[in-house]
């Protein structure tokens, strides 16, 4: 009897385990559905609500004639879905927009500034590859 009883509490504690993982794994994905997945489209009026919103952000200063802000855009797609949920993109027109890249002194575009917590914290000039933003954000996220 006291062998039944032992593989009657694994059986239970197998059966729990299982529980919160499941439990775990519903919580992750509705966290992931409530986060952004996508870029979001800022303004000089939107633009410090979101980068003090959230713990890390990272804006996208582009203009639609610019070529290389063309390349970059399907990287800041990838990079959003990917990393929703831990890193919040935005982008900002600059032709639109006219006071908050003089503010934070763009002279070339795209260019990405890394925010943390609000404040500027990193910056890249020009279109580089995905694994050069990425890398700058694993390392942010340490």
């Amino acid at each position: 009897m006291p062998e039944e009883d032992e593989e009657l509490r694994r059986l239970r504690e197998a059966k729990l385990r299982e529980l919160l993982r499941r439990l775990r794994e519903r919580k992750r994905r509705a966290r992931r559905r409530g986060a952004l997945s996508k870029p979001v489209e800022l303004t000089d009026e939107t633009f410090e609500h979101f980068i003090r919103e959230h713990e890390l952000a990272v804006v996208d200063f582009w203009a639609p004639w610019c070529l290389p802000c063309r390349v970059m855009a399907p990287v800041i797609e990838e990079l959003a879905r990917d990393y929703a949920g831990r890193v919040a993109f935005g982008k900002l027109n600059v032709d639109e927009n006219l006071l908050t890249p003089l503010a934070f002194g763009i002279q070339g575009i795209p260019t990405l500034i890394f925010f943390r917590r609000g404040r500027a914290v990193d910056r890249l000039v020009g279109a580089v590859p995905r694994q050069v933003v990425e890398a700058r954000l694993k390392r942010l996220m340490r």
